[in-house]
């Protein structure tokens, strides 16, 4: 599994109120929550995205409560990864839930906004296209991966136990 994209760069400690503002929390629809993604940091973000773009950031992306909107209306944007130095504990169990990938590495320090992305989940590595330099990864256990390729969750639980 590849996605190549277009980088958005945020900084450290990105919580949920910055992904989603808790004021939007009174619906579960992807399309009015995406269309409000991030806009506390960069209120055009959501009409600028495109899909396959990816985010990456610092320390603690996703910090906070434990809302599963925020990968929610990531996903919803058309992010296609997110890379980060490091993810909070529930952000990263809620992304895995929701099938959005998410990719934790220092590696994040060497991307920088605009550039053109390469991740491949397979092999652990990540190319920036734009500057020629590769990073790599701890690649997901295969039944992680198998959870994220089903789009999270209750499809892969579906997939596998509901024939």
């Amino acid at each position: 599994m590849k996605t190549k994209g277009r980088v958005w760069k945020f900084g450290d400690h990105i919580n949920t109120d910055d992904i989603i503002a808790a004021r939007y929390l009174n619906t579960t629809d992807i399309a009015e929550l995406s269309s409000h993604c991030m806009e506390t940091i960069y209120p055009d973000f959501s009409r600028k995205v495109s899909k396959g773009d990816i985010i990456v950031a610092g320390e603690n992306f996703g910090g906070g409560s434990s809302r599963e909107h925020a990968p929610i209306a990531i996903k919803g944007c058309g992010i296609s990864v997110v890379i980060a130095k490091s993810f909070a504990r529930i952000f990263f169990r809620n992304s895995i839930n929701i099938g959005l990938p998410i990719v934790e590495t220092s590696f994040a320090d060497r991307i920088s906004q605009d550039d053109i992305v390469e991740v491949d989940f397979d092999t652990g590595t990540i190319l920036n296209l734009t500057s020629g330099e590769t990073g790599g990864f701890v690649r997901y256990p295969e039944f992680l991966q198998q959870i994220i390729k089903s789009g999270g969750l209750m499809p892969w639980v579906k997939e596998k136990y509901i024939k």
